[in-house]
């Protein structure tokens, strides 16, 4: 059997997850990293993306998580993230438009670099979040 890693996941909101894994992969700002127990202590920037979870079971999760904090010591893994949420609490229809609603006011000029950066943030949230539905619909492992 795997060593397990315990994993705590935090948004401003809620605790998104605790719980011992086997695995887990995330996007950083140098890539992706995979990390498993005994994992070297690293701190570094999460990016918008999907989060893997491998559970002690073998079965893998996905969420989409939005840019944060991943931390790796020898206590687990702790990532601090702005919104993380699982396939299934995710609207279809709402993130299409909030992907339609960010992509529309990009278009408008004479933006300033606090809105660019903010609506482009919005927009990526908004693209991972329909990214981790198409994942999760059309693969029945990650």
């Amino acid at each position: 059997m795997a060593k397990l890693v315990n994993l705590h996941i935090y948004t401003p909101y809620r605790l998104f997850f605790s719980g011992l894994v086997e695995a887990v992969v995330a996007d950083i700002a140098d890539g992706q990293i995979g990390i498993l127990a005994d994992h070297t202590p690293i701190m570094a920037p999460l990016k918008t993306s999907i989060l893997k979870i491998l559970d002690p079971d073998g079965t893998w999760k996905a969420a989409a998580v939005a840019e944060g904090i991943l931390e790796v010591t020898t206590e687990g893994i702790v990532i601090l993230s702005a919104a993380a949420e699982w396939p299934e609490e995710i609207n279809r229809e709402r993130a299409l438009e909030a992907k339609r609603q960010a992509e529309e006011h990009l278009q408008e000029e004479d933006l300033f670099v606090f809105d660019t950066l903010h609506t482009r943030a919005r927009l990526e949230r908004a693209k991972n979040r329909l990214a981790l539905l198409e994942l999760t619909q059309h693969s029945k492992s990650l």
